[in-house]
């Protein structure tokens, strides 16, 4: 773990590479929200996709 003595963001920070990782996080969330999504225990990843898809298109067509 790297601490900066005079706190604030990192040396790296990339304003636009924040953007797109805050964008990825939310649409993930709005996923995991989805009941039918965050219901689904499924082990094969054939019986998921399906509620996954669902819930990702419901999400786009509301936005």
């Amino acid at each position: 773990m790297l601490v900066h003595s005079r706190g604030g963001r990192p040396p790296g920070f990339d304003e636009e590479r924040y953007k797109k990782r805050n964008t990825v996080e939310r649409a993930i969330n709005r996923l995991q929200h989805a009941r039918a999504v965050a219901t689904c225990y499924d082990k094969r990843g054939y019986a998921f996709r399906g509620p996954a898809t669902a819930a990702a298109l419901v999400i786009r067509l509301r936005a």
